[in-house]
C-alpha cells in the first residue's frame, strides 16, 4: 500500500509540473490571441478591451490558477475562435483517438506474445532467423510510413477498405471499428516488433536460469515449463513496455489520423496551433499527459503486483 501510495503521490506532483509547463509553454510564446482573434485591422483599444475580457491582462500566475482550478473542476476553458466551451469541441472526438489506440494496444498483445514464444522455442532455426530479420525491417519503419504502405496495399491495391471513407461511430459502429483496424495496425506493427524482439530475448534469459533447469530436471516437458514457470517471469519486464507503448499509442494515433482522414483530435489540434487557439490546445496535450501518465501509475501497480518484490525496500 505503501508503494502504491507513494506512486499515486509522484503521479499527482508529475502532472502539477506538466500543466506548469503546458500552460507556460502557451502564454509565454509570440503572438497576441486577441489581436489574432480581430485581425491585424483592429484598432489597438479594441484589441486592449478584448484582451481585458479574455483575462490575458492578469498576472501569470492568476491566469495558471484560473486555468487549473477550473480544468480540475472539468471546464477546459472556452475556445477563442469559436466562442464555444472547449469540452464541448473535443468530447466527441475523444472516443475516435482513444478506441484506435486501444485497439493498436489490443493488436500489439494479440500477435507479439504468440510471435514471440514461437521465435525463443525455434531460437537459431530458419523460422527464427525469418522472424527477426523481419522483426528489424518493421521496427525501423514509423507507424506514419506503415500507414502509407497499408493504405496503398490495403486500400487501393486490395480495397479492402475506402481511403478517406471514414464513418463515425454515432452512424455505423461496426464500419467505424472496421476502418480504425488499419490504421490501427499502422500504429501496433513497431510496437509489435519491440514486444517480440523483448519477450524473446527475455524467454531465452529466464530458461537459462536455475529455477527453469530444475523444473526441466524433475520430468517437465518444454511447455510444462514455458507456461507454468519461464513465461510468467518473462512477461515482467513487456508488461513494463506494453503500458508505455499504450501511453505512446494514444500520441501515434493523433499523426496516424492525418495519415488516413480521420476527424480525431488531430484536426482540431493542428487548426487550433495554428489559430493560436490556446485553451484548446492546452486541452488536449493536458488530456494526452493525463492519460500517458495514469497509465504508466497503472503499469506500475500491475507491475507491483505481479513481482511483490517490487518496491519492498520503499
Amino acid at each position: 500500500m505503501k508503494y502504491i501510495i507513494k506512486k499515486l503521490f509522484m503521479m499527482i506532483v508529475t502532472l502539477l509540473v506538466v500543466s506548469i509547463c503546458v500552460f507556460l509553454a502557451f502564454n509565454i510564446i509570440p503572438g497576441d490571441p486577441a489581436l489574432r482573434m480581430l485581425g491585424t485591422e483592429a484598432s489597438p483599444e479594441l484589441v486592449e478591451q478584448t484582451r481585458q475580457e479574455m483575462g490575458l491582462n492578469d498576472p501569470l500566475p492568476v491566469r495558471y490558477g484560473r486555468w487549473l482550478f477550473g480544468f480540475v473542476q472539468g471546464d477546459f476553458g472556452t475556445s477563442y475562435n469559436y466562442k464555444i466551451p472547449v469540452k464541448d469541441m473535443v468530447i466527441s472526438k475523444v472516443p475516435i483517438t482513444l478506441t484506435m489506440a486501444v485497439m493498436a494496444f489490443l493488436l500489439t498483445i494479440l500477435i507479439s506474445i504468440p510471435l514471440g514464444i514461437l521465435t525463443a522455442r525455434h531460437e537459431g532455426g530458419l523460422l527464427d532467423r525469418i522472424l527477426m530479420v523481419t522483426d528489424q525491417i518493421v521496427m525501423s519503419i514509423p507507424p506514419f510510413f506503415s500507414g502509407i504502405l497499408i493504405t496503398l496495399i490495403f486500400g487501393m491495391v486490395l480495397r479492402l477498405f475506402t481511403p478517406g471513407g471514414f464513418t463515425n461511430y454515432t452512424v455505423d459502429v461496426g464500419k467505424f471499428i472496421r476502418y480504425l483496424f488499419f490504421p490501427s495496425l499502422a500504429i501496433a506493427l513497431p510496437k509489435v516488433a519491440m514486444t517480440v524482439k523483448m519477450l524473446r530475448g527475455s524467454l531465452l534469459d529466464e530458461s537459462m536460469k536455475d529455477y527453469a533447469r530444475t523444473a526441466y530436471s524433475r520430468g517437465n516437458n518444454t511447455n510444462g515449463v514455458l507456461y507454468r514457470h519461464v513465461l510468467k517471469n518473462a512477461m515482467i519486464p513487456v508488461i513494463t513496455f506494453l503500458g508505455m507503448a499504450l501511453a505512446d499509442m494514444v500520441a501515434g494515433s493523433i499523426v496516424i489520423e492525418q495519415v488516413f482522414s480521420i476527424p480525431g483530435i488531430s484536426r482540431i489540434l493542428m487548426t487550433s496551433i495554428s489559430n493560436r487557439d490556446y485553451p484548446v490546445v492546452e486541452a488536449i496535450i493536458m488530456g494526452i499527459a493525463m492519460i500517458v501518465i495514469s497509465v504508466n501509475f497503472l503499469v506500475d501497480v500491475v507491475y507491483r503486483i505481479v513481482d511483490p518484490r517490487i518496491g519492498l525496500e520503499e
